[in-house]
């Protein structure tokens, strides 16, 4: 309980930095009420005019929310939303932000996660977080390798890293928490990923190899290699572009599954060494 607490005050107080007098809109479904409502706690305490809505996923409304909750987004100043599906990508979180409303999404944290990750120095985090995305601008080329067998390397040519410290108290500031990391859109890349865990499709039973070839992925092995790859070509060849290369940076996150204690060279500077962190 008391990393819940600390969590929450890190996200309204540091994160958002809540301002007295200022509408808060805090969503949260069903499975996330206890997060929820900390963040709107801390939110009155912060001086914040502060309104906790409980919002129920209904598979035929899809990811927008009723009408009720983007009216509510059109007129907060500050919006945190630990809820799923996502309101990440929804035309209610983009008016909000279009119109200078700063805030953060949280979807599928669950309450241990959120109070570890978010319980974190964040001084440390956001100085780490600020090196990795420094080094990702200067280099030119990234290499992944791990023990298993992945060799995967990035091309960073003209591309700029950006640091994920949980900074939001800009105007119209919006990213998802918990935070930590520095990360890159490449401009290309190739090589074998060889994966222990499978995004939300979970830990693997067997190995699976990704194959990505001029940027593409081009082959997935397993069961769950195959059903990311139909995941991603639902909408389309695009989806099987190398999209992101992202470094952790919050040192009290947790992989489930097998460690493959990977080594990550930026350019001549070495982040990782075999699940080391180095900066």
């Amino acid at each position: 309980m008391n990393d819940l607490i600390t969590a929450a005050e890190t996200v309204v107080d540091r994160c958002l930095a809540v301002r007295a007098g200022e509408s808060v809109l805090v969503v949260a479904d069903p499975d996330r009420l206890d997060i929820g409502r900390a963040l709107h706690d801390c939110a009155l305490r912060a001086g914040g005019d502060s309104v906790f809505a409980e919002l129920p996923p209904r598979p035929e409304r899809g990811t927008e929310p009723p009408p009720t909750i983007a009216a509510a987004f059109a007129a907060c100043d500050v919006f945190l939303a630990p809820c799923l599906p996502s309101l990440s990508h929804t035309r209610a979180r983009n008016a909000a932000t279009e119109r200078g409303a700063r805030g953060a999404t949280l979807p599928g944290v669950e309450t241990e996660m959120f109070g570890r990750l978010m319980s974190a120095d964040f001084d440390t985090m956001a100085a780490r977080s600020a090196r990795v995305a420094e080094l990702l601008t200067e280099a030119g080329e990234a290499r992944f390798t791990c023990p298993r067998g992945s060799d995967m390397r990035f091309d960073l040519g003209g591309r700029h890293g950006i640091p994920d410290d949980g900074d939001l108290t800009a105007r119209a500031a919006f990213g998802n928490l918990p935070c930590g990391e520095g990360f890159i859109s490449p401009a290309g890349g190739g090589g074998v990923l060889v994966a222990a865990t499978v995004g939300h499709f979970g830990s693997a039973d067997h190995e699976v190899r990704l194959t990505v070839e001029d940027g593409r992925l081009s082959e997935a092995t397993g069961a769950l290699g195959e059903a990311l790859l139909e995941h991603l070509l639902v909408h389309g060849e695009d989806g099987r572009h190398l999209a992101e290369l992202g470094v952790g940076t919050n040192d009290r996150a947790r992989l489930g599954g097998n460690l493959l204690e990977p080594t990550l060279t930026i350019g001549s500077t070495t982040v990782v060494d075999a699940g080391r962190f180095l900066l």
